[in-house]
């Protein structure tokens, strides 16, 4: 499975996609997937008691928002489309 990373995710795991083998076919199973290749994505991705996204981390999966189906538990496929945005600001 792929993921496509944006924002400072790219700049945190060096890449824009990165493939990862799910233990789980989770949203949560692809993203330990993905921790156990970069750890420095835990803390931008989990709270401290890491099961609880960080506040405004969005995670599409073929363009939904995992919050309007199953969350973490949401079922992943091989050829599905994982989005994972980091919080974005903007201003002047």
């Amino acid at each position: 499975m792929v993921i496509r990373l944006f924002a400072n995710f790219r700049d945190l795991c060096g890449n824009d996609a990165v493939s990862v083998n799910p233990d789980t076919p989770t949203v949560r199973g692809a993203l330990w997937a993905l921790i156990q290749q970069y750890p420095a994505m835990r803390p931008a991705i989990f709270e401290d008691d890491g099961e609880t996204l960080r506040p405004l981390v969005h995670i599409l999966i073929n363009g939904q928002n995992i919050l309007f189906k199953n969350g973490l538990d949401t079922e992943v496929h091989e050829n599905d489309s994982f989005a994972l945005f980091p919080p974005v600001a903007g201003g002047m």
